[in-house]
């Protein structure tokens, strides 16, 4: 069963991280700071369930697109308008790691 303060946990830090890409990716298009990279990322995420979960998060959220998945190798491959840290760009893998592990 899903960890409640899991869901918790997840809802509050994806609905911050929408919050704060929605406002860098106006400011990048209003002052034309776009320099887009495809980077690769490693998971701690042992679920399939969870891997989708996180790489729909990351698509929904503004300046990413998750554009591959390997869950056997637990890497995603993700489209970015900037050039972003890892923890940047998924700050609730924690959650969904209690969620679905």
């Amino acid at each position: 069963m899903a960890s409640v303060f899991g869901i918790f946990g997840y809802s509050i830090v994806f609905i911050k991280a929408l919050a704060e890409a929605w406002i860098d990716v106006i400011k990048r298009s209003l002052n034309g700071d776009i320099n887009p990279e495809i980077i690769e990322i490693d998971t701690k995420i042992n679920s399939l369930m969870g891997q989708v979960l996180l790489a729909s998060s990351i698509t929904l959220t503004p300046g990413t697109l998750t554009i591959g998945i390997s869950p056997e190798k637990k890497i995603l491959k993700i489209a970015s308008i900037s050039p972003r840290k890892r923890d940047e760009i998924i700050p609730f893998e924690p959650y969904i790691k209690k969620i679905f592990d």
